[in-house]
């Protein structure tokens, strides 16, 4: 009876995992078959830029900290950053730039590309 019971229970341990690994593999492919694109169109400020933002930059670059002497907390100082292209460059890892964020990977290259597409259409207030 005990053994049923270890066998019936590793099966569905190994039934949860096969149905995860499916359904992660079914996010990653778009109703067309292809991978998930990453999508960049209309980019706003609050809606898309923020975000990523406060979730990568704003530990060393908001929220009253100062790193560096660099402060993205706010529309009016990130655009600053944006005009002289430190923070283009230094979310890219460009040389002769500090790459962000300081000691950790680059930001997922969608993140990059949202910014990167916001920048391009001007770095609106939205």
């Amino acid at each position: 009876m005990q053994i049923r019971s270890a066998a019936g229970i590793g099966l569905i341990i190994i039934l949860s995992i096969t149905a995860c690994k499916k359904e992660n593999e079914e996010n990653l492919i778009n109703k067309h078959g292809g991978p998930v694109l990453c999508d960049t169109t209309n980019m706003k400020y609050s809606l898309n830029v923020l975000p990523i933002l406060q979730n990568n930059c704003y530990s060393c670059h908001g929220n009253g900290q100062l790193e560096g002497g660099i402060n993205l907390d706010g529309y009016n100082n990130l655009k600053i950053q944006v005009t002289n292209n430190n923070l283009i460059n230094a979310i890219t890892h460009a040389p002769g730039y500090t790459p962000m964020p300081n000691g950790l990977p680059k930001l997922p290259s969608c993140d990059i590309s949202k910014i990167d597409a916001w920048i391009k259409s001007g770095a609106p207030n939205n």
